[in-house]
């Protein structure tokens, strides 16, 4: 199982490797199709969930393709690639997806917002959150610090605290009028709408479910990490006419996912559950923590590869201090 995040739009410029490394560009994209095609069994959605709900074989040496998050580049920019190459892809999106405008990763939000701040303390006594930002402040390690500790809060919240930042942060409405005028920065930033989302589907893609707004799960409670998990699936049911049968845990790495999730996720009906580590073949495939490969923009061919034929994973465990991941 291999997961990306995305493939970067024409006309949209790198600027900050930390936060676009998720995203490959088409050519890469489409070299890395082509090799699983000429090497490996390169699985329908189809065929993965006849394997998990009724037991059925899957040819040796399968992949399953996915994608996570939702955003708008998958319609415009993956979607001719994979047709291309006559293949489909399970891609996870948010539940935030079904509604009729479209709407940003609100932890990609806070990241920009943060990037942009002046140096200050600022005070959020609401939500008893108070941010030091000073010339050595690592302004990614603060990004990593309150990512965790606004998923404690619901999305109305968040949405609050990121308001309320913008405004102490002393940031106008350029950045909104920004992505307004460019087409390259919606596609790289938004979620897909529903029309869009509708037209994923049309194209012969798999829809899955990545929560309702991507929180790390693991740091909320029960209620609001069921709320997440069960809602997500129902609303894009509702909104597609169509059964929504998988899930990604949101980041998807072991600190962000607990045995918890895990039972939440098959009592809410889903029939399988991905991570985003591990992978590759030889990997352990539990129904609801099933390991992907993680693809990067950093990973050149012979990486990637690697990867999925389970190799980087069985060095890593011979090494001093290894795991498989």
């Amino acid at each position: 199982m291999v997961t990306y995040h995305g493939v970067l739009p024409d006309g949209y410029e790198v600027t900050d490797a930390n936060q676009d490394g998720g995203l490959l560009s088409a050519e890469q994209f489409r070299r890395q199709l082509r090799l699983l095609k000429s090497r490996y069994h390169v699985v329908s959605p189809e065929q993965v969930l006849d394997w998990v709900a009724n037991g059925r074989e899957l040819p040796q040496r399968s992949v399953l393709l996915t994608c996570d998050d939702g955003l708008l580049n998958a319609l415009t920019d993956m979607v001719p690639v994979l047709r291309e190459e006559n293949l489909s892809c399970l891609f996870f999106v948010l539940a935030a997806s079904t509604a009729q405008k479209s709407q940003r990763l609100w932890y990609e939000d806070l990241y920009l917002a943060l990037i942009a701040a002046p140096q200050g303390t600022f005070s959020f006594a609401k939500l008893g959150i108070t941010i030091e930002l000073n010339k050595t402040t690592p302004r990614r390690t603060m990004w990593g610090k309150l990512l965790r500790q606004l998923s404690q809060f619901d999305p109305i919240e968040r949405v609050a605290f990121l308001e309320a930042a913008r405004i102490q942060f002393g940031l106008d409405q350029s950045r909104d009028t920004e992505f307004a005028n460019s087409e390259a920065l919606r596609r790289r930033f938004c979620l897909l709408n529903l029309h869009e989302l509708r037209q994923l589907v049309d194209h012969g893609m798999c829809i899955g479910s990545h929560t309702l707004d991507h929180p790390v799960l693991s740091e909320q409670s029960s209620e609001l990490a069921w709320k997440e998990i069960s809602e997500s699936r129902s609303a894009l049911e509702n909104a597609l006419g169509k059964q929504v049968w998988a899930l990604a845990y949101p980041f998807g790495d072991p600190a962000s996912v607990t045995d918890r999730e895990w039972q939440m996720a098959a009592q809410a009906g889903f029939q399988c559950a991905f991570m985003n580590v591990g992978g590759g073949f030889g990997a352990e495939l539990p129904r609801f923590a099933i390991p992907r490969v993680h693809v990067t923009s950093q990973m050149n061919l012979p990486e990637f590869e690697a990867h999925v034929s389970g190799f980087h994973g069985a060095l890593r465990a011979c090494l001093p201090g290894g795991n498989s991941n």
